[in-house]
């Protein structure tokens, strides 16, 4: 859930962007101006590291950061990019919905001459740009790896994809591809679909599956918020009381999930080591220290062994 102070900025926010009558003299201050545009407030992921990159922000005294929501739009998103163009912003990191959709906007960005860092998923190949992210196809392989010996030999499944043309969700599900099913022939997946990172779609997916399948014995999702959505469905009927299931992100829910047995394994994606690296790239881009940097965190896997550390990890950030 968003904490209040995240909900007051992004409402502030998306009202309008305005433009500020002192930008200039913040300038010479040495005040920079960053506007953070968030993929959408809906999505937990980006609920959670947008509220990260809020608090990483207010340690930085020569930074001042404007939250914008994207609401899971391409349209939206396109157009808060060029609004902060035009606000003459110093940087601008955006997280995009559709990579290939944001692109030409991110390259609109750097053609201004202002700092552009994508993350989460990084739109590479900008020639200007910088990124801080992590590695997609290796965070869902730590999870395919380990279900080639916990998913059983027959097994029906169910596959719950990110939005299409999203470089996180696309390598991740090229990576459980290779990784786990072009090695498990055996393996039957009787539902795959698009839930767009979004637990309410999974929900009502994995619905559908139930109904017309006897037999789920695993929920492949590109993400936790999926993950969590199709386990809702399922975690009292007794029929699928030893399903698996596998996420990326390592999200609050994720862990109490895995914590009480329901969910299988997640990988993590740190939105606070996201948020640390964001804040800390930015100024050294703004200041002048580098020109361009490129940075991929850690994905260490989350299981019953070792879930804990991460629960008393969301505990200290006021997560859990």
């Amino acid at each position: 859930m968003l904490k209040k102070g995240l909900l007051i900025v992004l409402m502030i926010c998306m009202a309008s962007f305005q433009v500020f009558s002192n930008g200039q003299q913040e300038a010479d201050d040495g005040v920079y101006k960053v506007a953070y545009i968030a993929r959408a407030q809906a999505d937990s992921f980006a609920a959670w590291l947008a509220n990260a990159v809020i608090e990483e922000a207010d340690k930085y005294d020569n930074i001042d950061l404007k939250v914008y929501d994207g609401q899971a739009s391409d349209d939206k998103i396109n157009s808060l990019i060029e609004n902060a163009i035009v606000n003459k912003f110093d940087a601008i990191i955006i997280q995009p919905n559709n990579g290939e959709s944001q692109r030409p906007y991110a390259e609109k960005v750097v053609a201004a001459g202002i700092i552009c860092i994508t993350t989460n998923a990084r739109i590479s190949g900008i020639a200007g740009a910088s990124s801080v992210d992590a590695d997609p196809y290796e965070q869902a392989a730590i999870g395919a790896r380990i279900a080639l010996s916990q998913i059983p030999q027959g097994a029906n499944v169910v596959v719950l994809k990110g939005p299409p043309g999203n470089f996180h969700a696309d390598e991740r599900r090229v990576s459980w591809e290779k990784e786990f099913f072009n090695k498990r022939s055996d393996v039957t997946i009787v539902g795959e679909q698009i839930a767009n990172w979004n637990k309410d779609e999974a929900m009502n997916l994995m619905e559908d599956w139930v109904q017309a399948n006897d037999r789920i014995d695993a929920i492949i999702a590109m993400n936790d918020n999926m993950a969590a959505g199709a386990l809702e469905i399922v975690k009292d009927n007794s029929k699928f009381s030893n399903i698996l299931s596998y996420g990326v992100d390592g999200t609050a829910e994720a862990t109490l999930l895995i914590k009480s047995g329901l969910m299988t394994s997640t990988t993590l994606q740190s939105a606070y080591a996201l948020a640390e690296n964001l804040l800390s790239v930015s100024e050294k881009l703004l200041t002048g220290e580098e020109t361009q940097i490129d940075i991929d965190i850690d994905c260490p896997l989350v299981n019953i062994d070792n879930v804990d550390e991460f629960i008393e990890m969301h505990k200290k950030a006021g997560a859990l």
